[in-house]
């Protein structure tokens, strides 16, 4: 039996079916899959968002995603990024689109372009251009002119960029699908009589690009022939296609989800990840991409929302920072190998369901070339399962599925993860402690300072009786917007007589707000990232006479979805003060003076451009906890090569720059102690956003990635603005290094090694443990190792009640000073007789330097 799953094994290697894919001229498609130059494919394709990183990580990313086993990488075309206005476009650095795509095509990879031009995809404004809301006439999504002529344009013109690059498929280049609409067919119906009309233009618009690969709609019912509908969910086993002729494909699998400043943490557990994917392949799919594989960053202010982090991470596969994700990243790239083994079987015949009980099933494929493949479920929530099938015994653990790529032996269950889980740091570098406190015997570190005024900078912008719409004014030209106003305060006033405050009363619609009087910050607010409104209280100190009244409107992400979202206004609608002896006293209708923006935006002092265009304070000692201030040094790039990331505890809120590059918002915002965050994450039953939150009571975003490439060797020049006040002295660059990894793998795990294709002969048949450590770096400790019944997790492992007193050695001795080592579950390595009767388990926790 052995051998001959070995060669079976080998036979599908030899094949190609795990080998990498060569680029196509000829795309179609049946009910069943893909047809790539005459033949079948059964594809696994991430999501990697090009303005998400930089060009300098493009190409790792790209060869972490293969390593991991997948086959295609998919992206959105993000309008707002390239049509900066009218006919105005822009196709460089984070935006370079035809550099992406070639990128992935040496990577010998197929490329999905999701042209939308709508993405949603928590980017501000959904991906479409500010400027076109602006157009006279315009309603978005929907059978309206104007927005048919623009989204037709710019649509043209991307797919005429790839046509003159040869990056279809039908030249010979990597994309084998492109997407037209985005969403849609959710809201349809929402926009009555424009709705379907709509969606039919925009596909016959689509199909008469004549781009000699298929189209797809995600989320669209009604898709025409040939446009392919797909699904979009954290599961799509039930998904069925709106036409027998077209194949199942699942454009969005979200294995994580996006985070909200002032929220948890939200995290999908691998195992459930796992099952998803193969219960979509064993009902039929062909194929399905993990939207995010790689998250990112939404630098500058990218982010939509509102109140969408900086921090895109999306607890992906590949994390923000480029690095993978372990144990998901691990866990997938084995559950790919083993649904690739099945590619023939699944491909090539349909399934025949055999019940194995009331939430047990079986789907046996078989090819023609005598190829075998079962997948085996447990939908049950709470139970393992011992299934009979075919006169064999498998045990099944709840909510999972065995993968049977020859109908006999279990390749891989979904719920037994043998992956290792890195043990991730992020390291304060020692060459940029100077940015915190100075180190003995160095120089006092220096920073330039300029402080905006509360107010009107420069000229008034407008004056008028009552509130603006905030984005109607700036257009989304900047965050901010001032409204000032003054009052005169009467000295009999009882407030003043006792010397207490009186109480500001505002009304906005967006985001947040800081309230001044008199030059001086007296309290911000804002919503919760969900509400239209928000309603606040601040307690402000009035003097006798003129008071000047200076409030910061802010927006921090644009509304990027939702029918009509684009008509979601922002701003303040309300403004009272209660205290008065009359009585609350209703500023509303008072004539307000605006401002757009900022005096340091305006002036581009960020950029080496506006560098010198305000007369900065140098000083050894800046200012902290001071508002509207700007900070300027010149710091030196970090230490080595591991990914950057910038620590903003101690600040408030505000943005920053590197080199003039916009590292984005930061806002160490605390989400509640009263949010639920489970000790322990429980994978069994679905999937829902809060149901494994972590950071309870924490900020919800800490550090803020700076790619690498931004640094230059030395001279660097960082400048951070502040609204409300923070410490710059202990803002520092941390290094984001695996610090160690952890293994753990039970007796009951699947015997077929993936990494060699075959069963473990030489290790009788027993599971092996994988340790290794980062690219440059060894195994330099054993912390924990126990063969019996450990407990815990990675980071806080003990001893059970079964323990092998033995275990530390012979970990050390299979893997000290090495960069990775296997510990096989054997009788050579452990005793036989331990612990009679339990089902034993290896837990091992290790360091790398």
């Amino acid at each position: 039996m052995v051998m001959a799953v070995a060669d079976y094994f080998l036979r599908f290697c030899l094949l190609g079916v795990l080998c990498s894919v060569s680029l196509a001229s000829n795309v179609t498609y049946d009910r069943r899959s893909l047809i790539i130059d005459g033949q079948r494919k059964l594809l696994i394709s991430a999501s990697i968002h090009y303005p998400r990183s930089v060009p300098g990580m493009w190409p790792g990313l790209v060869a972490t995603a293969k390593e991991g086993g997948v086959d295609v990488i998919e992206t959105y075309v993000f309008w707002n990024g390239h049509e900066l206005s009218p006919g105005n476009y822009y196709f460089g650095g984070r935006y370079d689109l035809v550099k992406f795509a070639k990128i992935v095509q040496r990577a010998n990879m197929y490329l999905i372009l999701r042209i939308g031009p709508f993405v949603a995809a928590e980017w501000n404004f959904g991906g479409v251009p500010v400027w076109l809301h602006y157009i006279s006439g315009t309603v978005f999504r929907t059978d309206n002119d104007s927005w048919k002529s623009h989204m037709k344009s710019f649509m043209t013109l991307i797919v005429n960029m790839m046509k003159k690059e040869k990056l279809f498929a039908s030249q010979g280049g990597p994309i084998i699908l492109a997407q037209a609409k985005n969403e849609y067919g959710d809201i349809e119906k929402v926009y009555g009589d424009g709705g379907k009309p709509y969606a039919m233009w925009a596909a016959n618009m689509a199909v008469s690009q004549n781009i000699g690969v298929p189209w797809i709609m995600c989320q669209q019912y009604d898709a025409p022939d040939p446009v392919i509908n797909t699904c979009n969910s954290f599961y799509c086993d039930q998904f069925t296609p709106n036409s027998a002729n077209k194949p199942k494909m699942w454009t969005e699998n979200w294995p994580g989800w996006f985070k909200t400043f002032g929220a948890r943490n939200p995290h999908r557990p691998p195992e459930d990840v796992a099952f998803s994917v193969a219960r979509f392949f064993q009902k039929g799919g062909s194929l399905q991409n993990y939207y995010m594989y790689h998250g990112g960053t939404n630098f500058g202010r990218t982010a939509g929302g509102p109140f969408i982090t900086t921090s895109y991470d999306y607890d992906a596969p590949i994390d923000e920072y480029g690095l993978a994700r372990l144990p998901k990243w691990g866990h997938l790239r084995e559950l790919h190998r083993a649904i690739k083994l099945c590619e023939q079987a699944l491909l090539s015949s349909e399934p025949t369901l055999v019940s194995l009980g009331p939430l047990q099933e079986a789907h046996i494929y078989k090819g023609s070339s005598g190829s075998c493949a079962t997948f085996i479920s447990n939908m049950d929530e709470e139970d393992d399962k011992i299934l009979q099938f075919q006169n064999v015994s498998y045990h099944v653990p709840a909510w999972s599925v065995s993968i049977l790529p020859d109908c006999k032996n279990v390749a891989f269950n979904t719920a037994q993860v043998k992956s290792q889980t890195s043990i991730v740091a992020m390291i304060p570098d020692k060459l940029h402690a100077s940015t915190a406190l100075p180190e003995k015997g160095t120089k006092s570190f220096q920073w330039e300072v300029f402080t905006e005024k509360a107010g009107v900078w420069g000229a008034t912008d407008f004056t008028k009786k009552g509130f603006v719409d905030h984005l109607n004014t700036t257009k989304d030209s900047t965050d901010y917007l001032w409204y000032t106003t003054s009052l005169q305060v009467d000295d009999k006033e009882e407030f003043l007589r006792k010397g207490t405050h009186s109480i500001l009363m505002v009304e906005s619609k967006g985001h947040a707000l800081h309230a001044f009087v008199n030059q001086k910050l007296q309290g911000s607010a804002a919503g919760n990232g969900s509400d239209i409104t928000f309603n606040c209280t601040i307690p402000i100190f009035l003097k006798a006479g003129k008071n000047d009244i200076a409030l910061l409107s802010m927006t921090v992400g644009l509304q990027n979805a939702g029918p009509f979202y684009e008509w979601v206004g922002a701003g303040i609608v309300s403004v009272k003060i209660s205290g008065f002896n009359s009585g609350i006293l209703d500023l509303t209708s008072n004539t307000w003076v605006y401002k757009i923006g900022l005096e340091g935006e305006h002036l581009n002092i960020y950029n080496s451009n506006g560098l010198n265009s305000v007369s900065w304070i140098t000083t050894s000692d800046p200012p902290k906890n001071q508002p509207l201030t700007w900070y300027k040094a010149v710091v030196d790039a970090p230490y080595g090569d591991d990914p950057i990331g910038m620590d903003m505890i101690n600040m408030g809120k505000g943005q920053a720059w590197l080199n003039g590059e916009p590292i984005g918002r930061y806002w160490p915002r605390t989400s509640s102690i009263n949010d639920e965050c489970p000790a322990s994450c429980n994978y069994r039953g679905k999937f829902f956003p809060n149901k494994c939150s972590t950071g309870c009571g924490e900020p919800t975003q800490r550090w803020y990635h700076v790619p690498r490439s931004w640094f230059k060797p030395s001279g660097n020049v960082l400048v951070i603005f502040e609204e409300k006040g923070g410490d710059p002295t202990k803002v520092t660059f941390s290094r984001r290094v695996v610090t160690g990894v952890c293994g753990f793998i039970s007796e009951d795990y699947p015997s077929v090694d993936l990494d060699l294709l075959h069963i473990n002969a030489e290790t009788e048949h027993k599971p092996v443990l994988h340790l290794t450590c980062p690219e440059k770096t060894h195994i330099s400790a054993v912390n924990f190792a126990s063969f019996g019944n450990p407990n815990g997790k990675c980071g806080s492992y003990s001893n059970g009640s079964c323990h092998d007193p033995n275990t530390t050695a012979v970990v050390e001795k299979l893997c000290l000073s090495k960069s990775t080592c296997k510990i096989a579950l054997s009788g050579e390595n452990f005793p036989t007789d331990l612990c009679s009767g339990l089902t034993r388990k290896l837990a091992v926790q290790v360091s790398c330097s």
